[in-house]
């Protein structure tokens, strides 16, 4: 589903992320996409609850917020 959508948009795997802040839906399709994931941390997910799955996000922040910091 993520490839046709980048398919769809002219964009590529390299000069994308998926933002998200379920490791058990948004990251791990992220993943399977092969495309970086940052987890935030101001919605479900915790550091804690993260750190039980066998995936990592490629990147972790407290909020989006700090992408504009």
């Amino acid at each position: 589903m993520m490839r046709i959508a980048l398919k769809k948009i002219g964009c590529s795997n390299e000069e994308t992320i998926i933002i998200g802040d379920r490791m058990d839906t948004d990251i791990i399709a992220g993943i399977e996409s092969e495309i970086d994931t940052l987890l935030v941390l101001s919605g479900i997910s915790t550091l804690k609850t993260a750190e039980k799955f066998a995936y990592r996000p490629s990147y972790i922040l407290e909020g989006v917020s700090e992408l504009v910091q």
